[in-house]
């Protein structure tokens, strides 16, 4: 992992290594022929074919573009298959009874295969011939752009170059403006245009910058790199709807532990988790930083293993550790711990969903997880019987794991109850009987397992 990151990332004032790509550049494009390229029909889906020899039959241009043309030339299994036309959406609507136009930023055309869909976008044009067609906010953010175009419009219109490689069904050649195939061989991502431009246009952009670096082991080239230190507060401007949609591509695809430390190391996980970014920089060498790559490494291997996901466990894990800070304040200005936990949590998530637009049923889902943690503390009488029966135990109990695992909660809690359920109906009952004796049975404390001499304060 270590030689992985020394290889995507370059400290501020790395020298610049060659000139941005530069937006309608008089070149004629590179055509690598189809002895000169890896993809073959037999890795396109069949939907895929079918949309665009439909639309070559119609005497309409019809290219594959963006992540599954990278993708093939990888030898990957694309998960999208994305089409490119001269057709406007209404025309390729005229020719596919199974297609719906969608988007109002940008107008597209869905074709609708059962559970597949192929999606069709009109080649986009020049803004300085429609600007009438554009919304532009006053910070740079381009809110609505439908202005259609001509392929050599389109290109310049993409974000990275590696995206702008267009494979035509035609003559099965790959069409390339940009330099993309030569990124792709190098193993460089660079955004097409002025950086600062781009990331100005469509903030989020820093954030694919990261996915893509991460999911396809490439770097970033210098000068897509360089700005991303600067802008990062235009985020704020980002809808949180679509930043909670963002959260998710980026740790819920199987390299979350990746991920992280890039966001991490651009500053951009600041913005996304503000909350949990101070905790770990209070606290980098103890329990939350350890708990939350404990978390994402979970998830990615479950995901590699082609097991569900459910984004409200890593989200409770990433919102954790602001979760206790805030209710040990509140338990040690005398407030009642289980009343200190509901209130923190309506806190916590309170600003988080400001951020990244959480829906309500994850929200409530995180709010289990973490309210069944103190529940596990109590082992004797009637109540280990009811906590079984929860709709989240099973998430709990595995939040209690991870949490044993990084110093966070007593492994003994957690092998008693990994007993239980193991156990028979006798031999529960006797593993919940009070003490002999009569006594009270005591509480254990549903805080960290650490001493808190060894937690640094973290606010």
């Amino acid at each position: 992992m270590f030689s992985f990151f020394r290889r995507i990332f370059s400290p501020p004032g790395t020298a610049v290594e060659a000139a941005p790509v530069a937006p309608h550049s008089s070149n004629a494009p590179r055509i690598y022929a189809r002895a000169e390229h890896c993809i073959s029909r037999a890795q396109i889906s069949e939907n895929a074919l079918k949309v665009l020899l439909r639309l070559k039959k119609a005497d309409f241009e019809a290219y594959l573009v963006g992540g599954c043309v990278r993708d093939l030339l990888l030898g990957r299994e694309p998960k999208d298959f994305d089409v490119a036309t001269n057709a406007s959406p209404e025309q390729v609507k005229q020719i596919f009874r199974n297609c719906r136009i969608i988007g109002r930023r940008f107008r597209l055309a869905h074709v609708f295969f059962g559970r597949e869909i192929i999606e069709v976008a009109t080649f986009r044009g020049s803004e300085a011939e429609a600007p009438d067609q554009q919304v532009v906010h006053e910070d740079g953010r381009l809110l609505r752009d439908n202005v259609f175009g001509t392929l050599e419009e389109d290109v310049w219109r993409r974000d990275f170059t590696v995206n702008a490689l267009y494979y035509n069904i035609r003559d099965f050649s790959v069409v390339d403006f940009t330099g993309g195939m030569s990124d792709h061989s190098a193993g460089v991502l660079k955004l097409i245009g002025d950086p600062q431009q781009r990331y100005r246009e469509d903030p989020v952009r820093m954030l694919r910058a990261v996915r893509f670096a991460v999911k396809l082991s490439f770097s970033l080239h210098p000068d897509t790199e360089q700005p991303i230190y600067e802008l990062t507060d235009l985020l704020k401007s980002i809808p949180s709807a679509r930043l909670y949609d963002e959260v998710l591509k980026l740790f819920l695809a199987g390299y979350g532990v990746q991920t992280f430390e890039m966001l991490r190391h651009y500053g951009l996980f600041a913005i996304l988790f503000p909350d949990t970014d101070r905790c770990l920089a209070s606290q980098e060498q103890d329990f939350p930083r350890l708990f939350v790559i404990r978390a994402l490494e979970n998830s990615d291997a479950r995901f590699n293993d082609g097991k569900t996901l459910t984004p409200y466990f890593l989200l409770a894990a990433l919102l954790w550790e602001p979760l206790t800070v805030s209710a040990q304040q509140r338990i040690d200005h005398g407030e009642n711990e289980t009343l200190a936990y509901q209130n923190a949590a309506n806190e916590v998530l309170g600003r988080q969903v400001k951020i990244t637009a959480m829906p309500r049923h994850i929200t409530q889902s995180i709010r289990d997880v973490w309210f069944l943690q103190q529940k596990f503390t109590r082992t004797v009488g009637s109540r280990p019987f009811r906590l079984l029966e929860q709709p989240k135990f099973r998430a709990a109990y595995d939040f209690l794991q991870l949490r044993a695992e990084t110093g966070g909660a007593d492994p003994e809690l957690v092998a008693w109850w990994t007993g239980f359920q193991e156990a028979d109906e006798d031999e529960r009952h006797r593993m919940t009987a009070p003490p002999k004796g009569g006594g009270k049975p005591r509480a254990r404390k549903t805080g960290r397992y650490r001493s808190r001499s060894k937690q640094p304060n973290s606010q």
